[in-house]
């Protein structure tokens, strides 16, 4: 049986036809991705350097087999998308959803068959030559070793993800101003929004609902009409289209 919580929730979505969801970390941490901030995240696993300095530009450029070592084992991980992702989806396809901003680069939401998902941090499906620009999917880079290498020229191949010290998309990062902007209802879902700049495109949402689920506290939860301190999956499993 359904909580108040989520009776309101579906009581929003069944009422509108213009929902944005901007989601982070916590929505793939149930299907086993790892986190870096909660208690078993990867900020709290002993590793020859902190994660954000081995997921920093700077580090990939000075010491490319041991950002490897780190990407290949944390950041390439077999999981499948979970009931938030599936019933996103089905909310897109039902016309309600009208777009996914996501800080997570797992593909997740797309692979469950989300079709406008805006990826602020990239993907790690998506890889390039840095010298000729030459495109490669991720079962290239799972196939080698080491740092792997342009087949065509030689030049070294990095994961079209955004590390620290690299700016967002402006793209993508303005696509997300306008449909979050433009929401009648905004859900934020499995983040602690405290990654910038991404978090600040809260700021930008005008629209009647705002709503918040996330199992921790955070910086939004007092603008938040309705707060849901809930697992991602186990809420979106109970809404209906």
């Amino acid at each position: 049986m359904r909580d108040e919580a989520v009776e309101r929730l579906q009581e929003m979505i069944s009422e509108s036809e213009n929902i944005v969801f901007f989601g982070g970390a916590g929505v793939s941490t149930e299907s086993g991705i790892p986190d870096f901030r909660s208690v078993d995240g990867l900020y709290h696993q002993q590793w020859d350097y902190p994660p954000e300095v081995i997921l920093s530009h700077s580090f990939f450029m000075k010491n490319p087999e041991e950002f490897y070592r780190f990407y290949r084992t944390k950041m390439l991980c077999e999981a499948q998308p979970n009931e938030a992702h599936k019933k996103l989806a089905a909310l897109e396809k039902a016309g309600k959803l009208k777009a996914v901003v996501t800080q997570n680069i797992d593909n997740f939401h797309q692979m469950a068959g989300s079709r406008k998902v805006l990826e602020l941090h990239g993907s790690v499906y998506r890889n390039h030559c840095m010298k000729c620009g030459k495109s490669y999917d991720i079962e290239y880079i799972k196939s080698t070793q080491g740092v792997p290498r342009c087949e065509k020229c030689g030049g070294i191949i990095k994961p079209d993800v955004v590390l620290y010290e690299e700016a967002l998309d402006s793209d993508v990062l303005q696509e997300s101003v306008r449909v979050i902007s433009q929401a009648e209802i905004l859900i934020i879902g499995g983040t602690s929004l405290s990654v910038y700049p991404a978090a600040s495109l809260i700021d930008y949402f005008r629209g009647d609902h705002l709503v918040v689920i996330n199992r921790d506290p955070t910086p939004r939860d007092n603008m938040a009409e309705l707060l849901i301190s809930q697992p991602i999956g186990e809420v979106f499993a109970q809404i209906q289209e």
